[in-house]
C-alpha cells in the first residue's frame, strides 16, 4: 500500500506514516471506511443524485453512519492545551493511541465527520461526468463538474449522443 506512504503529506502532524505496516486487513479497513463515507456524501448531495459508481450499491445511511463512528471511536483522544509563552491558547486533540494502522483509520473517520459536520458540506456534489466516481466542493454556483477532464469527457459523450441520434443505423453521415 504504497498510497499510504503518497499521502504522507496530508497526513504530517497527525499519522506517523513512516511507521505504518500496510498489509491486507489495514486495506480492507480503509475500504469499508470509504464504503461508509461514499454513502454518508451520497445522503449529503441528496435529493441529488449520488456519484453514478456506487448508486446501486451503498452502504445504508444508519450502517454507514454507525460505522465511520466507530472507527473514529477506536482511536483515545484528549483535548490538549497549547499556551506559547508569546501567544494564544490553541487547543488540540492528543491521541494516547500507539498502533499506527488504528490511527491511520481513525483519523480518517475523524476528518470525515469533521468535513460532513462543518460547512463545506453545503457545496458537496457528486460529478455529473460520464464515468466519474468522485464529490467535490462546488467552488461556484454552476460548477457540475470535478475538474477540467470531466468537462471534456462530457462534451465526448454530448457530442457522440448527437451523432448517433441524427443518423441511420448508428453511423454519422458525411
Amino acid at each position: 500500500m504504497r498510497r499510504v506512504q503518497a499521502q504522507g503529506d496530508l497526513l504530517t502532524g497527525h499519522v506517523p506514516v513512516e511507521g505504518i505496516a500496510t498489509d491486507e486487513d489495514l486495506r480492507l479497513q480503509i475500504v469499508e471506511l470509504r464504503r461508509a463515507t461514499r454513502a454518508l456524501f451520497a445522503r449529503a448531495v441528496s435529493p441529488a443524485p449520488p456519484s453514478p459508481a456506487d448508486a446501486r450499491r451503498l452502504m445504508p445511511a444508519d450502517q454507514a453512519l454507525a460505522h465511520l463512528n466507530a472507527v473514529a471511536a477506536r482511536e483515545p483522544v484528549a483535548p490538549r492545551l497549547d499556551w506559547p509563552r508569546e501567544g494564544t491558547p490553541v487547543a488540540r486533540i492528543f491521541s494516547t493511541e500507539s498502533d499506527p494502522k488504528v490511527l491511520l483509520v481513525a483519523t480518517l473517520a475523524r476528518a470525515a465527520i469533521d468535513f460532513l459536520s462543518g460547512p463545506q458540506r453545503e457545496r458537496l456534489r457528486a460529478c455529473t461526468a460520464p464515468r466519474c466516481v468522485r464529490y467535490f466542493v462546488q467552488g461556484h454556483g454552476r460548477q457540475e463538474l470535478c475538474k477540467p477532464s470531466c468537462g471534456n469527457r462530457a462534451r465526448a459523450a454530448r457530442h457522440y449522443r448527437r451523432q448517433r441520434m441524427g443518423t441511420d443505423g448508428g453511423y454519422a453521415s458525411s
